[in-house]
């Protein structure tokens, strides 16, 4: 589906949800439309979406009931940092049993990594491509179990190595020190691989840092990967309707101030005008940038920022290929059994597979 129908059916969804059945709409109160374009709802009834799995139905309140045990952003990091090592350590397990690898740590360039191996071995024309994943975790959390819950199934699927970096972080570390460290490993591939069979993509604040760090390749005069992809993160600030929507979609309040990226630890001192830190700022860089995957689910509180990001890069004559989700919500894919999970995985594959090694 096209980027700006799908901003379009998101926006119409407030006014939809009126219609349900014994609902606000049955109770005479209709939306109100402001003259500043907002909408204010009174209590409405959210069907779950009717085009998503049976699977990902009933594991959906699942999800937000774990989802309300997480420490608020402000928590002590190591109490944040505990609460979501464990959630990612059961996923990663979960992993392992759908996907045989090998994994081992290794440090590259001074920065620690978790290496992933299919454990059938790596293909034939994968034995001179090379993938790096940049953990999600609002740049707080993720580092080892959130890496390789990114890594394992796209390692396996694609007999490929995939190499995750445990990239420094906040509230001990501050932009541009992620930028630094994924610079420092891709100069180190860059004796061993050609730029174009180097692959970097992450989820949430991977997402955000793929971006900044093909920015800072450019900046720094270094030839850009073959390909990346963003992933429930990306180019542009967290901003649009889906910051509003996607709470009340997963049960929360429709938030009256949503989080910005700026107000995370890790980017205290930076500007939110810098193009190095959002790239979308800047047509010329984004002109600049390799074939872009997106990827993104109706619930997912980035959605509009992803969707706006491959618009900006599909301006700049950037080749992009976006896949929205319905239903699905901010990282979906890193729990395995759902369909799709397993097909967001494919999507993976299937693109690198496809512009890697390409001239």
């Amino acid at each position: 589906m096209h980027a700006p129908r799908v901003a379009q059916l998101v926006r119409h969804l407030l006014l939809g949800a009126c219609l349900v059945t014994g609902t606000a709409a049955a109770q005479g109160a209709a939306p109100t439309v402001k003259a500043d374009a907002s909408i204010t709802l009174a209590g409405a009834s959210l069907p779950y979406s009717s085009f998503a799995s049976a699977e990902a139905r009933a594991f959906f309140p699942q999800m937000l009931a774990g989802g309300s045990k997480a420490p608020p952003i402000t928590a002590p990091i190591a109490q944040s940092r505990d609460f979501y090592d464990a959630i990612n350590r059961d996923r990663a397990a979960r992993m392992q049993k759908r996907y045989a690898v090998k994994t081992h740590q290794e440090t590259i360039a001074g920065v620690g990594a978790d290496v992933v191996e299919p454990a059938q071995g790596i293909a034939l024309q994968n034995r001179q491509r090379v993938l790096i994943n940049l953990h999600g975790g609002a740049f707080l959390w993720g580092a080892h179990s959130g890496g390789l819950v990114e890594s394992i199934p796209i390692a396996s699927l694609g007999r490929i190595k995939v190499i995750s970096l445990d990239y420094r972080q906040g509230p001990e570390h501050v932009f541009p020190a992620a930028s630094e460290d994924v610079e420092a490993v891709y100069r180190e591939l860059l004796k061993h691989y050609p730029p174009a069979n180097i692959g970097i993509y992450g989820c949430s604040a991977g997402g955000v840092l793929t971006g900044e760090a093909v920015a800072r390749l450019i900046a720094h005069q270094l030839p850009v990967p073959g390909a990346i992809g963003t992933f429930c993160g990306s180019l542009v600030n967290m901003e649009g309707d889906s910051t509003y929507v996607a709470p009340l979609l997963n049960g929360a309040p429709i938030p009256e101030h949503p989080l910005r990226l700026e107000a995370l630890p890790y980017f205290k001192g930076a500007s939110a005008t810098d193009p190095m830190v959002f790239p979308g700022l800047s047509p010329q860089l984004l002109a600049r940038f390799p074939p872009t995957l997106l990827i993104t689910g109706t619930r997912d509180m980035a959605m509009s920022s992803v969707i706006q990001s491959q618009i900006l890069l599909s301006q700049a004559g950037v080749e992009t290929e976006l896949h929205v989700w319905d239903g699905m919500w901010h990282s979906f894919f890193s729990d395995p059994e759902l369909p799709e999970s397993q097909a967001a995985y494919a999507a993976i594959v299937k693109f690198f597979d496809r512009h890697l090694g390409r001239k």
